[in-house]
């Protein structure tokens, strides 16, 4: 479906459409292929109305800070829509829960629950991503996660029809989130009690300089690549395999913290891809444990691969 197309379905569309577009500067590995088309929609709004005119079997995928993500060289067949700091919406509602849309970054979040008195979300600024991810993957950080504070989801489906959902809706466990098919989320409704800004504030401070000291902040990386065993951690396991420091092609086991993957010199999905599966053999073999992915990996192998895509 070309532009033309698209603004004559969907009538007055605001945002950029961007056709065979790579993602690789989107993502925060800096990898991946080109995607058939992307789209960034002025606010929510638009984005309904972009929804809407598409047709229904379009292959779509929702990103937005691209961490998390391993998008792989051959890219995406079909439309992926970019919500970062698009749909940012965050407000107070009557009721004192938080109106949250998806394209707000985490860090954001944990800044305006501390300025307006809230507490519970300092974890957030914890999280390289957007909410939008956060719902999708359950994502938490300093023993807290995502969904210990949602009440209620505004989600849009493949016709474009936005519907409510309550937490019930949802099967949630540790970096996990099973909702109804053919949906997106669109926006959270938070629940927080209210505490001391000061408290929250020193919490928080506490909380990145935890997280500096412990991660290549300054290294590309899409955060934890492994979920944590039970009763353990990813790092220990392949830290205790010797694999800290193990490169496969321009990606690198950081050495500060061992369930980060670097892109040290210039790495392509399928060196990270391939270092990830040596892992999980290496940890398995030597240790017992098959370490679960964290991270989500997406779209084609080859660059030209005419099938695919994801929804």
């Amino acid at each position: 479906m070309n532009n033309g197309d698209l603004s004559q379905k969907g009538g007055s569309l605001k945002g950029r459409l961007l056709q065979h577009e790579k993602l690789a500067k989107y993502t925060s590995w800096h990898v991946g292929g080109v995607a058939d088309q992307l789209y960034f929609p002025f606010d929510r709004d638009d984005l309904v109305n972009f929804i809407s005119a598409l047709s229904v079997d379009e292959p779509v995928f929702f990103m937005g800070m691209g961490s998390n993500l391993l998008i792989r060289d051959g890219g995406i067949r079909g439309t992926v829509v970019n919500t970062r700091g698009r749909l940012k919406t965050i407000t107070i509602c009557d009721d004192q829960s938080l109106y949250v849309e998806v394209g707000v970054h985490c860090s954001k979040v944990a800044r305006f629950c501390r300025d307006h008195g809230f507490i519970g979300a300092e974890f957030f600024s914890g999280i390289p991503g957007t909410m939008g991810g956060a719902l999708k993957m359950n994502a938490g950080a300093f023993g807290c996660e995502t969904w210990d504070i949602v009440e209620g989801i505004e989600a849009i489906t493949t016709q474009g029809e936005t519907v409510m959902h309550e937490t019930e809706d949802y099967k949630i466990g540790y970096r996990s989130v099973i909702g109804p098919d053919n949906e997106w989320f669109l926006a959270a409704r938070l629940r927080l009690a209210k505490g001391s800004t000061k408290e929250s504030a020193e919490k928080t401070k506490e909380l990145l300089s935890k997280r500096s000291a412990t991660q290549p902040l300054s290294q590309p990386s899409c955060g934890s690549v492994f979920k944590n065993p039970n009763n353990d951690y990813a790092a220990r396991l392949i830290e205790v395999c010797g694999l800290k420091g193990y490169v496969v092609g321009g990606a690198c086991v950081s050495e500060q913290h061992a369930n980060f993957i670097i892109n040290q010199d210039n790495a392509t999905a399928k060196d990270i891809e391939t270092l990830i599966e040596i892992i999980q053999v290496q940890v398995e073999k030597k240790l017992g444990v098959m370490l679960e992915r964290e991270v989500e990996i997406i779209g084609e192998f080859h660059v030209g691969s005419d099938h695919g895509g994801c929804r």
